[in-house]
């Protein structure tokens, strides 16, 4: 008789997908702010934020040492990093003590739970094996930022962004493609890029904001919005790109939701990537793009 998997999960659950061969680890249910209206990850009634109790999380630690053998860890859910500094370092020493073949520990992170982290103290994590956060900015534009409710804004995003990178932390940014609608869209990435460039992230990566469940919730705070069609999204990925002055950011547009799959490094694949979308643009039909049916969340 196969032992029980030893880790208790509250579903949903979701990762970044690059943590796809990574044992998700959740230390919290939910999100701490969930008032996002683009995101509908952690609606269900199940996932009301609470942090998971830290003996139940060790002891699950414990048991995953003695059944699995994994490289990565990522901790779940929506922002692990809400948790104090100290319960943080318990889970990560943990994983130390009873994962030792673990070479990497990875989080969401809202810029918001860094507003009381020193940089000493992200250092802690980062040299307890904490190597990565998964940094949700959104957008760089703080019209866009206030109109889906994001409580966070440029200023915010940037400071958490620099305190990361100074503890040596990677940070993996998002920004969502489409999120300012038809009237912001200029705006949208014209300061998306501007945030960029201020914090040189390591890895940036682009999603298309989409709506599984419709757009009420949405445009409760955003009447006037109306979504970007397939032509407008590559010219506002243009624009982003072309505003970028990255100088070395591993860059990735191949998340599902995209219809052109786009992957390099900025600066040096700038003129390349630029020049597959510019292809896209003219030529749609050339630039093997994604069907309706093959994208998703």
């Amino acid at each position: 008789m196969s032992a029980e998997f030893p880790i208790a999960y509250i579903e949903p659950v979701f990762r970044p997908p690059s943590e796809a061969h990574s044992l998700i680890l959740p230390v919290t249910n939910g999100c701490s702010w969930n008032h996002c209206t683009f995101c509908e990850m952690y609606t269900q009634p199940q996932k009301k934020f609470r942090a998971r109790d830290e003996a139940e999380v060790l002891e699950e630690i414990r048991r995953a040492g003695q059944q699995l053998i994994v490289q990565r860890v990522f901790l779940a859910d929506g922002d692990a990093l809400v948790l104090p500094t100290r319960r943080l370092l318990n889970i990560l020493t943990a994983i130390r003590e009873h994962m030792p073949e673990v070479q990497r520990v990875s989080s969401y992170c809202l810029p918001r739970n860094l507003r009381k982290k020193s940089v000493s103290e992200l250092k802690e994590l980062a040299d307890a094996g904490l190597k990565m956060a998964y940094v949700g900015c959104e957008s760089g534009d703080d019209e866009v930022l206030a109109r889906v409710n994001k409580g966070e804004t440029y200023e915010s995003s940037l400071s958490a962004l620099e305190k990361l990178g100074e503890a040596g932390i990677s940070r993996s940014v998002m920004i969502l493609n489409g999120l300012g609608g038809t009237l912001l869209s200029a705006q949208h990435a014209d300061n998306s890029a501007r945030l960029m460039n201020a914090a040189q992230p390591e890895f940036l990566s682009t999603l298309v904001v989409s709506f599984p469940t419709g757009e009420q919730r949405f445009r409760q705070g955003f009447a006037e919005f109306q979504a970007l069609g397939q032509h407008e999204l590559f010219v506002e990925v243009e624009r982003l790109l072309q505003g970028l002055e990255l100088r070395d950011t591993v860059f990735r547009s191949d998340h599902a939701s995209n219809y052109l799959v786009l992957k390099g490094n900025l600066g040096a694949d700038k003129a390349r990537l630029l020049a597959q979308v510019r292809q896209a643009i003219e030529q749609p039909q050339a630039a093997r793009l994604r069907q309706e049916w093959q994208r998703g969340l």
